[in-house]
């Protein structure tokens, strides 16, 4: 995680009694990855999180792959799925290997839902809309163009402020990270790095709810969503303290580098996982030699794959994309600059392009809820 952090109320030392003025103590949890090594902090909660009244099946949440194994690439128009359902329990997926997984979702309204994904850190792309993210560490406050980090186990739920709300998820079985290029030795983030502590946004404290009843948690794990019902509220935290926490970071804080001629992807990563990479291509100024050729250049990455999420309908390489599409390349296959946008950028200052990528370094499968808005006309869009 990006930096230590201490909110609410916490005793002197770890692991003492932490007397409640009502009575008792208030109950310690540590919460953390990675056994007792990795990143964690440390919650004092009203009462005890285990507490659970009620443990009961869901539903199975199979990302069934297309049985044809055709190698080509795909333009899946994400942006026509039809709105509706639970910004956790209703995303559509896509894309998937054993280390990432790509979905989308159209949430038309906050939901009671108490969510946490016990088997993948979460990067959630606020491609449209606003609201808050609350947890037991907090609130955060979100609005287009933020990304939302939430580390596996983490219990929270979504509170929109608007009708109108498009989120793209990325899930990681590995840890997500800063980039280790980006930090120094002690984990601070350099100079020259595309963005410092200062653009991350950490939780808000809130008061700790105290309230008891039935308050079902909706858990997902093993591919199936498990429904823990605890007897007190999950947000009853009077405080906390450590490094494990959900956090924010608006796309709009990302300082692209850029050079007199054309820049690698590299340039543009924002996180790190196991096995891939995200990348956040922003506003920015073109290359400045005289004969540069701002567009990219035709590549082949072999043992690499390329997922695009377009967040606005303009993009300097492609022709025929839109708001909410997603262009995926597969391993070795050449891909680049649609005919005429090289030469169409040569010349030009700037690009107002809004962009995810997601690089994998393992293949990806494509989801068969995802070929309903597939374009079957994009392999051939590069012909004259």
């Amino acid at each position: 995680m990006p930096f230590y952090q201490t909110r609410g109320e916490i005793p002197a030392k770890r692991h003492i009694a932490f007397k409640n003025p009502k009575g008792g103590i208030f109950f310690e949890e540590l919460v953390g990855n990675e056994g007792f090594t990795g990143a964690s902090s440390l919650l004092y909660h009203l009462q005890r999180p285990t507490r659970v009244t009620a443990i009961e099946h869901h539903k199975d949440l199979p990302w069934k792959a297309v049985s044809s194994t055709d190698l080509r690439p795909h333009h899946f128009r994400l942006g026509n799925l039809p709105p509706g359902g639970d910004a956790a329990l209703d995303r559509t997926p896509f894309l998937y290997n054993h280390e990432v997984a790509l979905s989308v979702v159209h949430p038309t309204k906050t939901t009671a839902t108490f969510y946490r994904n016990s088997q993948a850190d979460e990067i959630v792309y606020v491609a449209k809309g606003k609201g808050t993210l609350r947890s037991p560490y907090g609130k955060l406050a979100f609005s287009s163009g933020y990304y939302l980090v939430i580390p596996r186990g983490v219990i929270h739920s979504y509170e929109f402020a608007s009708s109108d709300t498009f989120l793209f998820v990325v899930e990681s079985t590995g840890v997500v990270r800063i980039p280790k290029r980006y930090r120094n030795s002690n984990g601070q983030l350099l100079e020259g790095a595309p963005y410092s502590e200062r653009d991350i946004h950490t939780p808000v404290a809130c008061d700790p709810v105290e309230e008891m009843g039935a308050f079902p948690v909706h858990t997902k794990m093993r591919n199936a969503i498990t429904v823990h019902t605890l007897e007190a509220h999950p947000y009853d935290v009077v405080g906390w303290d450590g490094s494990y926490y959900p956090w924010a970071f608006d796309i709009r804080d990302f300082e692209p580098i850029v050079g007199r001629i054309h820049q690698p992807p590299p340039v543009h990563q924002t996180f790190a996982g196991d096995g891939f990479v995200v990348c956040s291509f922003v506003p920015r100024l073109y290359d400045f030699h005289p004969e540069a050729i701002p567009a990219p250049y035709h590549h082949t990455n072999a043992q690499s794959e390329e997922l695009l999420f377009y967040a606005s309908d303009e993009f300097m390489s492609r022709k025929g994309i839109e708001f909410g599409s997603a262009t995926y390349h597969p391993d070795g296959m050449a891909h680049g600059p649609h005919p005429g946008k090289a030469e169409e950028s040569i010349g030009k200052k700037s690009t107002d392009e809004l962009a995810v990528m997601v690089d994998t370094f393992r293949p990806l499968k494509v989801c068969e809820a995802a070929m309903g808005v597939d374009d079957p006309a994009y392999p051939q869009s590069w012909l004259e």
